[in-house]
């Protein structure tokens, strides 16, 4: 008989050494979760700046093109 119960025997033991051993969870956050929240600000951040001046230039490669319109139109009437 002690044969079949050391497994479960061991079993149990490496359950509860494991429990003990093994990592806490922690109500705040890890500093891996408070870099990555850092990063995604920083992203965010960098992303709301790059869709800003692509408006930017947007608007302005439209009156450089609107800027060449008129002056084609001009240098064709004066010929």
């Amino acid at each position: 008989m002690p044969s079949k119960s050391f497994p479960v025997v061991f079993v149990a033991l490496a359950i509860f050494a494991g429990t003990l051993l093994g990592p806490l969870p922690s109500g705040g956050q890890t500093g891996d979760e408070i870099n990555l929240a850092q990063l995604t600000n920083d992203l965010t951040a960098q992303q709301a700046t790059l869709i800003e001046n692509q408006t930017k230039i947007d608007a302005k490669l439209a009156t450089i093109g609107e800027n060449l319109r008129l002056a084609r139109i001009y240098a064709g009437r004066g010929k």
